[in-house]
């Protein structure tokens, strides 16, 4: 296989790996996160988290109580590949919705990912991340609506197994990557 070939592959493989990303954290899937990361990763939140990725895992059905809503979008991938190392700076929107206080507030981030993978025993995985907020806004109280009457039978997404791609999907199936 030529050596262009071989870095469009595992750029692919990265790729696959940012939304995997996106997709277990909105769906609350914490065992398939814990395979995205190696073992010794490191993951930086700033001050909301700085240390083992593996931690930051263990931490995050605490953190994301209080959130009804987590949607995360990736725009702007710029990877570079060299060999069984690569990295990333990835654009991201994050939607959060959590309750403050009592109330429903709206947080969207427009940031970025500073990622390090590494390709070990042939798999892409994430050996560092730090996030990076360019812009954020937030409407206190929330501004999302999903009872308007429009929206009436409408198929809503959920945390977890009660989202409805986990029955729907043959092909993709949640949980597993």
């Amino acid at each position: 296989m030529s050596d262009r070939l071989q870095v469009l592959l595992d750029k692919q493989e990265i790729t696959e790996l940012v939304h995997t990303y996106c997709n277990a954290m909105d769906r609350r899937d914490y065992d398939l996160l814990r395979t995205l990361y190696h073992d010794d990763a490191s993951d930086d939140h700033g001050t909301f988290f700085k240390g083992p990725a593996v931690e930051f895992i263990e931490q995050l059905p605490a953190i994301q109580a209080p959130m009804n809503i987590l949607h995360h979008n990736i725009t702007t991938l710029n990877i570079a590949v060299e060999d069984d190392y690569g990295e990333g700076e990835v654009y991201v929107l994050a939607f959060h919705q959590a309750a403050i206080e009592g109330r429903m507030v709206d947080l969207l981030i427009g940031g970025r990912y500073f990622d390090k993978y590494e390709k070990r025993k042939g798999v892409w995985r994430y050996s560092e991340r730090t996030v990076v907020a360019d812009w954020a806004t937030c409407s206190d109280p929330s501004v999302v609506c999903l009872d308007h009457p429009m929206l009436e039978g409408s198929h809503f997404g959920r945390p977890g197994a009660d989202d409805p791609s986990y029955p729907f999907f043959r092909l993709l199936q949640r949980g597993r990557r």
